[in-house]
Protein backbone atom coordinates (compact mmCIF):
# COMPACT_ATOMS: atom_id res chain seq x y z
CA UNK A 1 0.00 0.00 0.00
CA UNK A 2 1.27 3.42 -0.49
CA UNK A 3 1.03 6.83 0.29
CA UNK A 4 0.77 9.58 -2.26
CA UNK A 5 2.96 8.33 -5.56
CA UNK A 6 6.59 10.67 -5.92
CA UNK A 7 9.50 10.06 -7.95
CA UNK A 8 11.91 11.62 -5.27
CA UNK A 9 11.28 12.28 -1.96
CA UNK A 10 11.10 15.88 -2.13
CA UNK A 11 11.12 18.52 1.23
CA UNK A 12 8.25 18.52 3.18
CA UNK A 13 5.37 20.14 1.89
CA UNK A 14 3.71 23.17 3.35
CA UNK A 15 0.41 24.88 3.15
CA UNK A 16 0.59 27.13 5.68
CA UNK A 17 3.84 27.50 7.83
CA UNK A 18 4.12 25.03 10.29
CA UNK A 19 1.80 22.36 8.63
CA UNK A 20 3.74 19.44 6.93
CA UNK A 21 1.92 16.66 5.49
CA UNK A 22 2.52 14.63 8.64
CA UNK A 23 0.50 17.32 11.04
CA UNK A 24 -2.45 16.90 8.00
CA UNK A 25 -2.29 13.12 9.04
CA UNK A 26 -1.89 13.51 12.77
CA UNK A 27 -5.28 15.85 13.04
CA UNK A 28 -7.17 13.50 10.34
CA UNK A 29 -6.42 10.71 12.52
CA UNK A 30 -7.64 12.08 15.32
CA UNK A 31 -11.25 13.01 13.59
CA UNK A 32 -11.38 9.63 12.08
CA UNK A 33 -10.47 8.02 15.56
CA UNK A 34 -13.16 10.62 17.37
CA UNK A 35 -16.10 10.62 14.64
CA UNK A 36 -15.44 7.92 12.60
CA UNK A 37 -14.31 8.10 8.96
CA UNK A 38 -17.24 8.56 7.11
CA UNK A 39 -18.86 11.32 9.31
CA UNK A 40 -15.01 13.40 9.23
CA UNK A 41 -14.92 15.30 6.49
CA UNK A 42 -11.94 18.01 5.27
CA UNK A 43 -14.00 20.97 6.24
CA UNK A 44 -13.10 19.62 9.93
CA UNK A 45 -9.87 18.88 9.33
CA UNK A 46 -9.16 22.22 8.15
CA UNK A 47 -11.03 23.62 11.23
CA UNK A 48 -9.31 21.51 13.10
CA UNK A 49 -5.24 22.66 12.00
CA UNK A 50 -6.60 26.37 11.30
CA UNK A 51 -6.07 26.64 7.45
CA UNK A 52 -7.82 26.27 4.63
CA UNK A 53 -9.21 23.38 2.94
CA UNK A 54 -7.12 24.24 -0.48
CA UNK A 55 -4.02 23.50 1.77
CA UNK A 56 -4.71 20.33 2.54
CA UNK A 57 -5.01 19.63 -0.78
CA UNK A 58 -1.51 20.91 -1.43
CA UNK A 59 -0.57 18.01 0.66
CA UNK A 60 -2.96 14.67 -0.50
CA UNK A 61 -5.63 14.64 -2.95
CA UNK A 62 -8.05 13.61 -0.89
CA UNK A 63 -9.79 11.95 2.84
CA UNK A 64 -9.16 8.41 1.34
CA UNK A 65 -5.30 9.11 1.01
CA UNK A 66 -5.25 10.25 4.56
CA UNK A 67 -6.88 7.34 5.69
CA UNK A 68 -4.38 5.04 3.39
CA UNK A 69 -1.10 6.96 4.96
CA UNK A 70 -2.05 6.63 8.45
CA UNK A 71 -3.12 2.68 8.01
CA UNK A 72 0.13 2.02 5.79
CA UNK A 73 2.01 3.54 8.93
CA UNK A 74 0.32 1.38 11.20
CA UNK A 75 1.12 -1.75 9.02
CA UNK A 76 4.04 -0.94 8.33
CA UNK A 77 5.30 -0.66 11.56
CA UNK A 78 3.78 -3.80 12.83
CA UNK A 79 5.20 -5.70 9.44
CA UNK A 80 8.55 -4.47 10.16
CA UNK A 81 8.43 -6.41 13.65
CA UNK A 82 8.82 -9.64 11.91
CA UNK A 83 11.42 -9.05 9.53
CA UNK A 84 14.28 -7.86 12.84
CA UNK A 85 16.87 -10.86 13.45
CA UNK A 86 15.25 -11.41 16.92
CA UNK A 87 12.51 -12.67 15.17
CA UNK A 88 14.19 -14.72 13.41
CA UNK A 89 16.90 -16.37 14.57
CA UNK A 90 16.84 -16.73 18.50
CA UNK A 91 15.11 -19.66 19.74
CA UNK A 92 11.54 -19.73 19.15
CA UNK A 93 10.17 -18.82 22.65
CA UNK A 94 12.29 -16.00 22.21
CA UNK A 95 11.26 -14.91 19.35
CA UNK A 96 7.89 -15.00 20.33
CA UNK A 97 8.67 -13.05 23.55
CA UNK A 98 10.20 -10.37 21.34
CA UNK A 99 7.32 -10.22 19.08
CA UNK A 100 4.64 -9.24 21.66
CA UNK A 101 6.83 -6.99 23.40
CA UNK A 102 7.35 -5.38 20.04
CA UNK A 103 3.80 -5.49 19.10
CA UNK A 104 3.29 -3.62 22.31
CA UNK A 105 5.78 -0.86 21.45
CA UNK A 106 4.05 -0.19 18.37
CA UNK A 107 0.86 0.17 19.29
CA UNK A 108 2.24 2.95 21.66
CA UNK A 109 4.30 4.57 19.27
CA UNK A 110 1.78 4.32 16.66
CA UNK A 111 -1.54 4.61 19.05
CA UNK A 112 -3.46 6.73 17.25
CA UNK A 113 -2.74 5.00 13.62
CA UNK A 114 -3.01 1.62 15.51
CA UNK A 115 -6.30 2.46 16.99
CA UNK A 116 -7.77 3.64 13.33
CA UNK A 117 -6.39 0.51 11.66
CA UNK A 118 -8.26 -2.00 14.74
CA UNK A 119 -11.18 -0.20 13.34
CA UNK A 120 -11.68 -0.55 9.98
CA UNK A 121 -14.39 -2.70 8.01
CA UNK A 122 -13.44 -2.53 4.75
CA UNK A 123 -15.84 -0.41 3.04
CA UNK A 124 -13.38 0.39 0.20
CA UNK A 125 -10.76 -1.74 -2.01
CA UNK A 126 -7.92 0.17 -0.03
CA UNK A 127 -9.50 -0.29 3.07
CA UNK A 128 -9.67 -4.22 2.16
CA UNK A 129 -6.25 -3.79 1.31
CA UNK A 130 -5.31 -2.69 4.51
CA UNK A 131 -7.38 -5.09 6.23
CA UNK A 132 -5.19 -8.21 3.66
CA UNK A 133 -2.02 -6.91 5.44
CA UNK A 134 -3.44 -7.40 9.22
CA UNK A 135 -4.62 -10.69 8.24
CA UNK A 136 -0.94 -11.81 6.82
CA UNK A 137 0.59 -10.04 9.67
CA UNK A 138 -1.90 -12.05 12.50
CA UNK A 139 -1.52 -14.91 10.98
CA UNK A 140 2.90 -14.79 10.72
CA UNK A 141 2.26 -14.23 14.82
CA UNK A 142 -0.27 -17.44 14.71
CA UNK A 143 2.26 -19.43 13.21
CA UNK A 144 4.84 -18.47 15.62
CA UNK A 145 2.42 -19.42 18.60
CA UNK A 146 1.73 -22.58 16.98
CA UNK A 147 5.62 -23.76 16.19
CA UNK A 148 6.38 -22.68 20.11
CA UNK A 149 3.31 -24.80 21.14
CA UNK A 150 4.84 -27.54 18.96
CA UNK A 151 7.91 -27.59 20.27
CA UNK A 152 7.05 -27.38 23.82
CA UNK A 153 8.08 -23.64 24.86
CA UNK A 154 4.44 -23.80 25.63
CA UNK A 155 2.00 -25.26 27.99
CA UNK A 156 0.54 -28.68 26.02
CA UNK A 157 -2.87 -28.54 27.63
CA UNK A 158 -3.94 -24.83 25.90
CA UNK A 159 -4.58 -24.51 22.17
CA UNK A 160 -2.75 -22.79 20.70
CA UNK A 161 -5.42 -21.07 18.40
CA UNK A 162 -7.06 -19.92 22.25
CA UNK A 163 -3.81 -18.59 22.98
CA UNK A 164 -3.59 -16.76 19.96
CA UNK A 165 -6.97 -15.00 20.36
CA UNK A 166 -6.37 -14.24 24.24
CA UNK A 167 -2.91 -12.49 23.40
CA UNK A 168 -4.61 -10.44 20.46
CA UNK A 169 -7.64 -9.52 22.64
CA UNK A 170 -4.97 -8.21 25.32
CA UNK A 171 -2.72 -6.42 23.41
CA UNK A 172 -5.29 -4.83 20.98
CA UNK A 173 -7.53 -3.58 23.98
CA UNK A 174 -4.77 -1.38 24.90
CA UNK A 175 -6.10 1.04 22.23
CA UNK A 176 -9.01 1.47 24.20
CA UNK A 177 -7.20 2.84 27.78
CA UNK A 178 -3.83 3.05 27.13
CA UNK A 179 -2.98 7.19 27.48
CA UNK A 180 0.13 8.01 26.77
CA UNK A 181 0.62 10.91 28.91
CA UNK A 182 -0.86 8.79 31.90
CA UNK A 183 2.16 7.13 33.90
CA UNK A 184 2.83 3.79 32.57
CA UNK A 185 6.00 3.98 30.30
CA UNK A 186 5.75 2.22 27.22
CA UNK A 187 8.21 -0.32 28.27
CA UNK A 188 6.65 -0.97 31.48
CA UNK A 189 3.44 -1.87 29.63
CA UNK A 190 5.30 -4.05 27.28
CA UNK A 191 6.98 -6.07 30.69
CA UNK A 192 3.65 -6.70 31.88
CA UNK A 193 1.99 -8.21 28.57
CA UNK A 194 5.22 -10.38 28.08
CA UNK A 195 5.18 -11.44 32.01
CA UNK A 196 1.54 -11.96 32.20
CA UNK A 197 1.75 -14.04 28.77
CA UNK A 198 4.62 -16.02 29.92
CA UNK A 199 4.06 -16.76 32.98
CA UNK A 200 0.30 -18.58 32.25
CA UNK A 201 1.96 -20.39 29.00
CA UNK A 202 5.18 -21.81 29.70
CA UNK A 203 5.20 -25.35 30.85
CA UNK A 204 4.79 -25.92 34.84
CA UNK A 205 7.31 -27.97 36.89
Amino acid sequence: MSAVPTTSKPAPRRGRPGYDQDAVVAAAVELFNRHGYEATSMGMIADRLGISKSAIYHHVPGKEQLLEVALDRAISELEAVLDRPAARERPVDQRLEYVLRAMVGVLVDELSNVTLLLRVRGNTPMERRAMERRRAFDHAVADLIEEAAKSGALRSDLQPRVVTRLLFGMINWITEWYRPDGPLRREELGDSVVAIAFDGLRPRG
